[in-house]
């Protein structure tokens, strides 16, 4: 049994061409014609490879490279072993990216799963439902009662959109996730088994146990964001649910009722944000970071990962730690530590 290919090259690129569409400089205007069919990471490259080598860290890969081409800040540029088509750029990385997305588009954008065109037969739509000329609803997808499709989106197997939602063009909705409750705006992507629009977590205090708060919000997702494998939005309890437009939130990650995450920001796995938390426009969070309810993250910050948050960050800071303050002064309490720790270990005389 063969190993299936799973995304093939949509065309052969040449080094020249890649030069022009990325606004690189190819060193050896005579090398214009060296083929490239394939993205390698630098460490393995391979024959028509493409690589990129970024990092004052990765400099010695240059050496040791083996591939068509590779894209490296003009300083790496002298390193690369004869034969090789060197392509400077400022940002090697977002250079390689762009490639990529040309050289493997059905990776860049989730394609159907079946290969259906239209509407499946198989396919439960409401009556109702409006789904524009071009969309796709593959097999076992629902789409309740007034709900919209937008031309160009895709909805996978066994996805669920709710009564009344609506979710725009171009857009993608994968295997198992469930949309309710929810505007969605233009170039959506949300992965399998995510989840969207259902209770946020309230309750209050009765005589028998906790009573629910009825959760009457939305969630207003805007254009051009990414959600990731079995991550949950709550929609809002009486306000609304936002996030962003070109905001990227990864896989299992948790965002509660009446939440507000600005415009391009980044959320790593494992992140967790409680109720009426405020973000500003392009925050940065590490993996596993978690937000006590009712804080407010400046525009601009970056959340070390793993770090907690018990009160708000200004814009603009780098915060990390637990509980997290500011990195200068988490580090200082790490560095004095390991000094305390050592003069221990000293006047123990080395047995502790």
């Amino acid at each position: 049994m063969t190993d299936p290919v799973f995304f093939a090259p949509s065309r052969r690129y040449t080094a020249g061409e890649v030069a022009n569409l990325t606004g690189s400089v190819l060193v050896d205007s005579g090398q214009s014609e060296i083929s490239i069919e394939a993205l390698a990471p630098a460490s393995e490259g391979g024959e028509h490879a493409l690589v990129f080598v970024d990092g004052r860290r990765n400099f010695a890969l240059m050496q040791s490279l083996r591939a068509a081409a590779v894209l490296c800040p003009a300083e790496f540029a002298g390193k690369a072993p004869a034969g090789i088509a060197v392509l400077i750029h400022p940002r090697p990385q977002q250079a390689f990216a762009m490639v990529g997305r040309l050289l493997f588009p059905a990776a860049a954008t989730p394609a159907p799963l079946t290969g259906e065109t239209g509407v499946s037969p198989h396919a439960h739509i409401d009556p109702s439902a409006h789904i524009e000329a071009g969309a796709i609803i593959e097999a076992g997808a629902v789409i309740g009662p007034r709900a919209s499709v937008g031309s160009g989106t895709v909805i996978a197997p066994h996805a669920v959109i709710g009564p009344s939602c609506q979710f725009g063009r171009d857009g993608y909705v994968g295997p198992g996730a469930s949309i309710q409750y929810a505007l969605i705006g233009n170039r959506v992507i949300v992965h399998g088994g995510a989840r969207i629009g259902q209770d946020g977590f309230g309750f209050v205090a009765g005589a028998k146990g906790p009573e629910r708060v009825p959760q009457i919000g939305r969630v207003i997702i805007q254009d051009d964001v990414e959600i990731g494998s079995n991550t949950t939005v709550d929609r809002g309890a009486m306000s609304d649910t936002i996030i962003g437009q070109g905001t990227k939130i990864d896989n299992l990650v948790q965002i509660a009722h009446n939440v507000r995450i600005g415009r391009n920001c980044i959320i790593a796995g494992l992140s967790g944000i409680s109720g009426s938390v405020t973000v500003g426009d392009n925050v940065t969070m590490g993996g596993g970071v978690g937000l006590a309810d009712h804080l407010t993250i400046g525009t601009g910050a970056k959340l070390a990962a793993r770090s907690g948050f018990m009160s708000n960050v200004p814009a603009g800071e780098i915060w990390g730690g637990y509980p997290a303050q500011p990195m200068a002064e988490a580090m200082r309490e790490i560095a004095a530590l390991r000094r305390l720790a050592r003069a221990r270990k000293s006047s123990d005389g080395g047995n502790s």
